[in-house]
């Protein structure tokens, strides 16, 4: 089973943030979280706050991130990102039961918030429950045919269940859409090679490890390109 990884979303609605993941033996899915909305000066507060508690989620510090989204939410408790942000932090912070709590909540208070449908979708992936999750991957692709994370993501459960052929059907229509081009070139050679094509794994490996930065998130994914590419190439030099 894949790991997965988050992101918060920068609306309220069809947005995408910057991943921030772990990845732990293959490329994380990834997360929408929410870190602005538009308008006034109480609005600026509230986007400060939210990337505040981004800054805080990315330097581990996950409790002190969810003490602002719950200040944010006591501010303004119809505030659907706000429970979906709070939502994916307990999910990093291993509160799998606050975080699901917390997608439904934000899903009842905006059934159109297409980041929510794809963190709920990682939920369930997360537990082995994929067809749950390529039903919420599905719902969040209807909403929003440009949420590439989503695609990625739906590409590597479809792969979990080993319909590879529609895995590689998910990467190379998101691959057009020119986001997270490392990801999808890693994701799909990664399809590749556990379907046995040899030869367009070799070829994806390189081609993301020629996108991927060699720091952060990308950097740890680069030294996962490297390993399959290890594994693979490993029986050819022995």
């Amino acid at each position: 089973m894949n790991a997965r990884a988050i992101n918060f979303q920068d609306q309220a609605r069809h947005q995408h943030g910057s991943p921030v993941s772990s990845t732990t033996g293959a490329v994380p899915r990834r997360f929408n979280l929410v870190t602005s909305i538009s308008g006034g000066r109480q609005n600026q507060s509230v986007r400060s706050l939210r990337a505040l508690a981004q800054e805080k989620a990315q330097h581990g510090d996950r409790n002190g991130a969810i003490a602002i989204l719950t200040t944010l939410i006591e501010l303004n408790p119809t505030s659907a990102a706000d429970y979906n942000n709070r939502g994916l932090i307990y999910f990093q912070n291993g509160q799998k039961e606050q975080a699901i709590a917390d997608y439904n909540t934000a899903l009842e208070l905006d059934p159109n918030l297409d980041s929510v449908y794809n963190n709920r979708a990682n939920y369930y992936a997360s537990l082995g429950q994929l067809a749950e999750a390529i039903a919420d991957y599905e719902m969040t692709l209807d909403l929003n045919p440009g949420n590439v994370r989503a695609w990625i993501n739906q590409g590597i459960t479809f792969r979990d269940l080993g319909l590879y052929d529609l895995a590689l059907e998910n990467f190379d229509l998101v691959l057009r859409l020119g986001q997270l081009q490392g990801n999808i070139y890693a994701e799909r050679g990664r399809t590749h090679h556990l379907h046995g094509d040899w030869n367009c794994a070799i070829a994806d490996y390189q081609n993301a490890l020629a996108v991927l930065a060699p720091f952060g998130s990308a950097g740890r994914l680069r030294l996962q390109v490297e390993n399959w590419m290890n594994q693979l190439l490993k029986p050819i030099s022995a």
